[in-house]
């Protein structure tokens, strides 16, 4: 799949993220289109995932470490075939199994729950350790919130994996730099990531994150040094894709009104390549 193709479904996610959190009354908007076109790449470009075998034991493995922008995946999932397109309707409504957090026992596709932050990344770890010990050939992708990235447990796993070589582990950095309430430099201001990073003895790469060439080929890649884990630090804006949502903090946990569902799902419909 080239990488217009791969545009066009993202903006087709946008689209229907947009809806699905307009009808739900709920949702956390900005930051699931910040992270839009890095799933779309991972699962329509890079991983090797089976939606007809979701528990494939060669499957490669992703964790949503910032689960609280769950709808973005389970629409992925479902433009990927995992689940049925109709049911993202279901978002937040009772019994609905699409929660505001993925539930790997629920739905096909979520390899582990998350939502508290700051788990994904010890979780994605072990299972780059599990492959590793039964010299497996699958591998690891976890993207993380920048905000996140505050937490203590992602620099335990962040040793952790430098120190058993984990090469078969990718981090992504969601970079949009905005937390909710407020920016990343006046919460506690943890960036430059990069050499933070390669301090730990991991190889690192900074991208655009909504440039599908980029993120593409930076993804493809082997990793620089083998045994070394490799983060992508993704430059992303909170809100992609909207003008009056784009790099705005209030949209971190926030509806549109009727007037601002057209506006910005007119502005997406524009936007389609």
């Amino acid at each position: 799949m080239n990488t217009q193709e791969l545009q066009i479904i993202a903006n087709r996610i946008r689209q229907r993220d947009l809806k699905a959190v307009f009808e739900a009354g709920a949702g956390h908007i900005g930051g699931e289109l910040s992270v839009i076109d890095l799933l779309t790449a991972l699962y329509f470009k890079v991983m090797s995932v089976d939606p007809n075998d979701p528990l494939a034991a060669n499957r490669d493995r992703f964790v949503l470490s910032k689960g609280h922008t769950a709808l973005a995946l389970y629409i992925v999932l479902a433009e990927k075939g995992f689940i049925r397109k109709d049911e993202i309707s279901t978002f937040l409504k009772p019994h609905s199994r699409l929660n505001g957090h993925p539930n790997r026992t629920k739905v096909p596709g979520v390899e582990t729950n998350t939502g508290p932050l700051g788990h994904g990344l010890p979780i994605a770890v072990g299972m780059a350790m599990a492959a590793k010990l039964s010299t497996a050939s699958w591998r690891t992708f976890v993207i993380t919130g920048d905000g996140e990235m505050q937490e203590g447990s992602n620099w335990e796993a962040i040793m952790a994996a430098a120190h058993f070589k984990l090469g078969n582990l990718t981090l992504i950095i969601d970079h949009n730099r905005l937390q909710q309430g407020a920016r990343l430099e006046e919460t506690n201001d943890i960036a430059p990531f990069r050499p933070k990073l390669e301090a730990f003895g991991w190889s690192v790469d900074e991208i655009d994150g909504h440039d599908m060439d980029q993120i593409c080929s930076t993804l493809d890649s082997p990793p620089i040094v083998s045994s070394k884990p490799k983060c992508i630090i993704a430059h992303t804006n909170k809100g992609s894709g909207v003008s009056f949502m784009s790099d705005n903090v209030a949209w971190h946990h926030k509806v549109p009104d009727e007037v601002q569902y057209k506006q910005a799902m007119a502005e997406l419909e524009k936007a389609a390549p």
